[in-house]
């Protein structure tokens, strides 16, 4: 089976140059660098054939460890690329996918952020659209929000990051789900299962989730839920979160299955296999 992971960050030393975040580290608590050869072993390791590079929003909008990891192992890594929101570039935009390994744009919104209600990135989603440009944005509590840049952008293909979960536990995790499920209703609009072992007190594989995964396969189907683990959060194996996909959920299977682990994030992406 083809699998290709929605979403993995890397990051290089804590040095004056890209220094880390001062109040935690927020990437599988780990205090030391996790660059690409700690990724290609791990996803050797867990049978991992792809994986999409988000590089932490914690680094700005810097790129430079992405490319240099889609340089080193062509074809086996794409970016979704950060861009700086506060001043309108849309030019920067035309040639985006130019630039080595860039599949799209990853945004984060957070409850201190701004950008998306008072029309400062707004620029960002016309250049993306018109660009062909897939967007990740990662958006607990502002579901309702996305669904209006949604039906004002209809051509604009927007991946929804780890569910939009709430960053809390089991069922309160998914508290915001019915919201998650009415943008099934866009068809510009996909949903990315990942970082789901980061909101489970169960023991894998994780059966208390297992419903809410059934929902969201249910209103998006195969080709518009993406497998993916935010490696450096789990609180489990790689491999272990692939066959929770692929051997625990009895409701994926067949081409089905092919589909949300890799062939859907590709074919959405525009990044042939």
């Amino acid at each position: 089976m083809f699998i290709a992971d929605a979403q993995v960050h890397i990051w290089g030393a804590d040095t004056p140059e890209r220094p880390w975040p001062k109040i935690g580290h927020s990437y599988a608590h780990r205090d030391t660098p996790f660059g690409v050869d700690d990724l290609v072993a791990e996803m050797d390791a867990a049978g991992v054939h792809r994986a999409v590079i988000v590089p932490p929003s914690w680094e700005g909008d810097r790129n430079d460890l992405a490319q240099e990891a889609c340089r080193r192992h062509p074809g086996r890594f794409g970016i979704m690329g950060r861009v700086a929101l506060n001043v309108a570039m849309p030019e920067v935009l035309a040639n985006w996918r130019a630039q080595t390994g860039m599949l799209g744009l990853r945004f984060t919104v957070r409850p201190e952020h701004t950008w998306l209600t008072d029309g400062t990135g707004e620029w960002a989603f016309e250049a993306a659209q018109k660009h062909n440009l897939p967007v990740m944005i990662s958006c607990p509590g502002s579901l309702q929000i996305i669904d209006k840049v949604a039906a004002r952008f209809p051509d604009l293909k927007i991946v929804i990051d780890h569910l939009a979960l709430i960053r809390v536990k089991d069922d309160a995790a998914f508290a915001d789900l019915p919201k998650l499920l009415a943008l099934a209703k866009r068809p510009n609009v996909a949903a990315k299962a990942s970082a789901l072992p980061a909101f489970s007190t169960d023991p894998y594989p994780y059966r208390n989730i297992h419903p809410y995964l059934r929902q969201v396969f249910d209103a998006f189907g195969p080709r518009r839920m993406f497998w993916g683990t935010d490696l450096t959060r789990l609180s489990c194996t790689y491999r272990q979160a692939v066959t929770m996909f692929t051997e625990e959920l009895p409701f994926l299977s067949g081409d089905d299955l092919d589909w949300v682990m890799g062939k859907g994030l590709c074919a959405w992406l525009g990044w042939p296999a």
